[in-house]
């Protein structure tokens, strides 16, 4: 692949599009994101909101600690923190600076506002569409299919901004279709570093940042420091271990920002910190983990692109599967070498469930890295499973795509019961 394809460009886009920078878990922060563009729309803080959301928002919202509240959770606190203190301007990172005060504004403010939460019927996997008053002013804003794409915004019954909404979770992103295993390691052999230093670079450095503080605080069951504690002598136990202590922290209320991917900062802590712990046990060169990591994020990319954002099926598990890939790559691994480590780590735990952002996750990210690793070492002992084991088929691309289908179609009455279960219904 040559610097001038155009190939190669779509590539760049892919990544500097899917590593952005994120304080907290991307489902509350996005209904902050919201909450905080709704009240610059308004003018003021709203006296009454709606709040009509998916389920897979409610599943990701549910348990975990929004950053910066002071150990608040909830959908509630996740929007009234971007109304009373986000800053829309920065995106995924809009409550990365709140003060004391407003923490407390922040409390007061959840016992006063008259704030309702209600199921999306768009039938949209990711749907938040707030509705907020103030006096005679009504606005509306609608956040679809990823974190960021505003989609409708609306005050007063003008009209401000309304786009097609489809069903489609790379809605108004960079074409992937030209993802493929073959194409992802020649990009990862060919890339000009200085190309992705800045995304790729940023990314080893925040994951492995909220990685170490997962490790040295008391984050969540700790999971990170359970494994190093018991099998930290081990390479692939130490590399599972620390990516899970980056969720340990994140999962928490950590207010150390990560760089995700696909949406997900679990998934962009997975696919990066298990090959920089690799690199540097191995004492590879900046170079070489950067191109990587590099392609660990683009295998984890073009699995969760048949996947979508939000799904009943972990997204860790592909991340660890990313990861698997770029182990196998960082010790010499070509084309062949990284599309058996593919096939051979989906076989391995294929539809774990996602029951939502919690202390567990970090658990599951363990445990995909370990899966990941697993298929590298089978393909270096000569070891793999073949089309016909499950859904397994032959071309790695192929297997790919049965990932997706399964996940799309296979997983939706899945995700209801889950939902179901956790709302105690």
């Amino acid at each position: 692949m040559k610097k001038e394809d155009a190939v190669y460009r779509q590539f760049l886009d892919i990544l500097h599009e899917e590593l952005r920078p994120a304080m907290g878990c991307t489902e509350p922060i996005a209904l902050a994101y919201g909450g905080a563009k709704a009240r610059a729309l308004l003018g003021g803080l709203p006296e009454k909101i709606t709040a009509y959301v998916s389920g897979n928002i409610i599943k990701n919202v549910k348990s975990v600690i929004v950053p910066n509240t002071g150990g608040l959770h909830g959908i509630p606190a996740a929007i009234c923190a971007g109304v009373v203190a986000g800053d829309e301007s920065r995106e995924l990172q809009v409550i990365s600076q709140v003060s004391d005060a407003q923490r407390e504004q922040l409390r007061q403010y959840l016992d006063t506002v008259n704030l309702r939460i209600c199921p999306a019927d768009s039938g949209l996997i990711f749907d938040i569409d707030l509705r907020m008053e103030r006096g005679e002013d009504r606005v509306r804003l609608r956040i679809v299919n990823h974190h960021t794409n505003i989609a409708y915004m609306e005050k007063n019954g003008e009209v401000l901004l309304c786009r097609p909404v489809e069903n489609a979770s790379e809605d108004h992103l960079t074409d992937k279709s030209c993802l493929s295993i073959q194409r992802i390691v020649e990009f990862a052999d060919a890339v000009d570093i200085e190309d992705i230093r800045d995304c790729v670079g940023e990314q080893i450095r925040c994951n492995m940042a909220i990685a170490e503080e997962g490790i040295r605080g008391n984050w969540g069951a700790n999971i990170g420091r359970v494994l190093l504690h018991h099998q930290g002598g081990i390479l692939s136990k130490r590399a599972a271990a620390y990516a899970a202590a980056g969720s340990d922290a994140r999962m928490s209320g950590c207010e150390m920002p990560v760089i995700i991917l696909s949406g997900s900062g679990n998934q962009g802590i997975t696919a990066s910190v298990p090959v920089a712990v690799y690199a540097e046990a191995y004492h590879k060169s900046e170079e070489e983990m950067l191109r990587a990591v590099a392609l660990s994020d683009l295998v984890t990319i073009h699995q969760k692109t048949g996947i979508g954002r939000l799904s009943a099926y972990c997204g860790a598990i592909s991340a660890g599967c990313g990861a698997g890939a770029g182990v196998v790559y960082l010790r010499g691994g070509g084309v062949d070498a990284v599309a058996h480590t593919v096939v051979n780590a989906i076989a391995i735990l294929s539809g774990t469930i996602c029951d939502g952002a919690k202390p567990s996750c970090a658990a599951k990210i363990a445990a995909a890295v370990d899966a990941g690793i697993l298929g590298c070492d089978m393909y270096l002992d000569n070891q793999q499973f073949y089309s016909g084991d499950g859904i397994i088929t032959k071309g790695v691309d192929k297997t790919v795509t049965n990932v997706g289908r399964l996940a799309r179609e296979g997983m939706r009455e899945t995700d209801k019961t889950i939902l179901s279960i956790m709302m105690g219904e």
